[in-house]
């Protein structure tokens, strides 16, 4: 028996000892190749790599910065004990455990960014890390399963029984959630079990401790991460009991009067009628539903993600694709109208269209949860709405968390900041390099941006789909298991032209090319070898372009990128009379350091009929297009101990620049805002 078939061998019997069984694996970041109820599946880790642009350029921010950056933080005591408590609880060092009960999940989503970095680069310094890591986490793991440093540090110095579920926001399925999760990228990326092991028996333990659960444990699965990774677990394993464990999670929610809405289990997820509540436990939540969807076709559960998608999207989402408008808010739908039971929520939907700009909360981590929902619900309908919203979130509300030198965080997204808020607001809105007790965003955008290459591509029966675009190399397979190679070249989103190569395709076999044509891009064209496609080319829709393809055609598809001026509903009380400013997918902001000193951005009026002219800048060493244009600016700014003057009519014309919105404060210390008052 050679190396290769023994360690073959090993892996499976790992996998047969813990009550699964090995599934024939295809490798993508969520795999659901083999889910009946998904019209799309991804490519695999590693299929799709950036080789020039804006998405190159991340990468190569990524790979250089963030996750050499997040790894050092989440491994130094002296900044975050996240490591260091696996450390104490495995025996190896001494101590109590510090830092948040979510920082075990904390850690496996910065292990889940180097395997996804890892997936690219092949750096073998990375595969030895990530080994160092998981040696500790398989030594902390008990007997039975459970993992949990909180408590098995407790036990261990005598203090307390440390059982599990003892407190209902102790974080432990969250945890247990993103181990899934990072140990199936881990697996896909390096062909290792050491992790997947060490999540097989973590499932296990869940599965034997849910099975006889009252609906009062429901309570205690705050932050539902897990949905997503134990159906990923199903998916990587076979073992059916998963996906059965998956089922009665979303089963038993809300079955008790001990649910709230800030944990998403008041009301049954099946008789949801509006979208409330936390807004990162909301999305983690309908994007593990979407994946047991996939597997199941159980229509009660889409029936219900199509009207949280409605209620988001038409009531509750920034321009920016950022969600969870409030600070703290209340139920809409509280248990009854005696003030004493109002529910007061953390990250909160709010009411639909209560979207405030300075105070707008938009945790990083509720804006990658859309990414991750809206990424799954266009994997089960090939539906491009849900790519739209999913590019809109990558460029703007998820990115706008993470400097462009990527070592530094917010963990809130406004859509304005003055320096003249008489109030000091709870998080910085300059990014620091660590947010203390809330670290969870820094290591969750990291992840993100390391993955965005597996939303690029998808294949379906008929073909290959194009999501989002960027200069890319492609080497994949279709579904029948002809191979396909292609080259994408294009400085999208600053340029609208996308130019693909194909460099192989399957010899006299008809399939389709599937290009998205974004909601927002009106007169979109198709080439086919310099000649206008036989496509139906509609904003918002798939165009499929169909025929035997040759080694060396061509297809170019033309956005037109013009600056567009947005406008929200009027009944956005926040934004009436004002308008966004929009160019392609990319929202754009004004800030004061473009600004003359003692100019106020806050009096810029934008008119409506401005010309834009885009110009590439530099901002910390990235490519940024900006926007220069004419607008009016009131002189006069004094608003001190006033609440209300006559209007001023000293205003004069001045050349304005607007930036990207995810590129601002990167300059320094800055005022900002989206919305600009309309000047008709």
């Amino acid at each position: 028996m050679n190396k290769i078939t023994r360690t073959f061998c090993v892996a499976l019997s790992c996998i047969l000892a813990s009550g699964g069984s090995l599934v024939a694996q295809n490798k993508p970041l969520v795999n659901t190749s083999k889910s009946s109820h998904a019209k799309l599946s991804s490519v695999d880790l590693g299929d799709a790599v950036w080789t020039n642009g804006f998405w190159a350029d991340r990468f190569q921010v990524a790979q250089k910065a963030m996750v050499p950056n997040i790894w050092a933080i989440y491994n130094n005591p002296e900044v975050s004990h996240a490591f260091r408590n696996f450390e104490i609880a495995a025996g190896l060092a001494e101590g109590e455990h510090k830092g948040p009960s979510f920082h075990d999940g904390d850690f496996y989503k910065v292990l889940e960014s180097l395997a996804a970095t890892y997936a690219i680069t092949k750096d073998p310094q990375l595969d030895k890390e990530m080994d160092r890591a998981i040696a500790v986490i398989a030594k902390v793991q008990q007997p039975d399963g459970y993992i949990y440093t909180p408590a098995i540090i407790q036990k261990k110095n005598d203090k307390g029984s440390g059982s599990a579920f003892q407190d209902k926001v102790n974080f432990e399925t969250y945890n247990l959630g993103h181990l899934m999760t990072a140990a199936c990228v881990h697996h896909r990326a390096t062909g290792k079990t050491n992790l997947l092991n060490v999540a097989i028996k973590a499932t296990d333990f869940l599965y034997n401790y849910y099975k006889t659960a009252s609906p009062q444990l429901a309570r205690n699965a705050i932050c539902p991460s897990h949905y997503m990774g134990i159906v990923e677990m199903y998916r990587t394993t076979g073992d059916k009991k998963y996906l059965e464990l998956a089922q009665n999670l979303i089963n038993i929610r809300g079955l008790t009067d001990e649910g709230t809405d800030d944990n998403q289990d008041r009301i049954p997820f099946r008789d949801q009628t509006k979208a409330m509540g936390h807004a990162v436990r909301a999305s983690y939540l309908y994007a593990g539903v979407a994946d047991v969807y996939a597997e199941t076709g159980d229509k009660t559960l889409l029936n219900t993600l199509d009207l949280m998608w409605d209620d988001v999207t038409q009531h509750k989402m920034y321009v920016t694709g950022g969600l969870g408008s409030l600070y703290d808010g209340v139920s809409p739908d509280g248990t009854s109208y005696n003030p004493k039971d109002v529910q007061k929520i953390h990250q909160a939907f709010g009411r639909d269209y209560q979207l405030p700009n300075h105070t707008a909360h938009n945790e990083t981590c509720a804006n990658i949860g859309n990414v991750l929902w809206n990424w799954r619900m266009l994997q089960l309908t090939g539906k491009a709405q849900y790519a739209d919203v999913m590019e809109l979130a990558l460029y703007n509300s998820v990115l706008s968390g993470i400097s462009l030198k990527g070592t530094e965080f917010l963990y809130t997204n406004p859509l304005a900041y003055s320096d003249e808020l008489p109030f000091k607001q709870r998080w910085s809105k300059d990014r620091v390099g660590y947010i203390g007790l809330s670290n969870c965003c820094p290591p969750n955008v990291v992840r993100t941006v390391a993955e965005v290459n597996n939303y690029a591509y998808s294949v379906s029966d008929k073909g290959l789909w194009f999501n989002l675009y960027g200069g890319s190399k492609l080497a994949t397979k279709l579904k029948d298991g002809s191979e396909v190679k292609l080259t994408q070249v294009t400085n999208y989103p600053w340029d609208g032209n996308i130019n693909v190569t194909l460099d192989q395709v399957p010899r006299k076999k008809e399939f389709s090319l599937f290009m998205r044509i974004p909601g927002w891009a009106n007169d979109a064209k198709i080439l086919v070898n310099g000649k206008p496609a036989d496509a139906k080319v509609t904003p918002g829709e798939y165009a499929e372009i169909s025929g035997k393809w040759s080694k060396g055609d061509k297809v170019e598809l033309i956005l037109p990128m013009e600056a567009k001026l947005i406008e929200a509903n009027p009944l956005v009380e926040e934004t009436r009379g004002q308008v966004a400013v929009k160019r392609g997918p990319v929202v754009y902001c004004v800030e004061s350091v473009d600004f003359p000193k003692g100019q106020d951005i806050f009096n810029v009026a934008i008119p409506a009929d401005i010309q834009f002219t885009p110009k590439l800048i530099k901002i910390e060493n990235s490519d940024v297009m900006s926007l220069e244009g004419k607008a009016q600016v009131v002189q006069d700014k004094e608003w001190k101990n006033q609440l209300y003057r006559e209007v001023s009519k000293k205003d004069q014309a001045m050349q304005v620049r607007l930036v990207p919105y995810y590129a601002w404060g990167n300059r320094g210390h800055s005022e900002m805002s989206v919305w600009m008052p309309l000047n008709r």
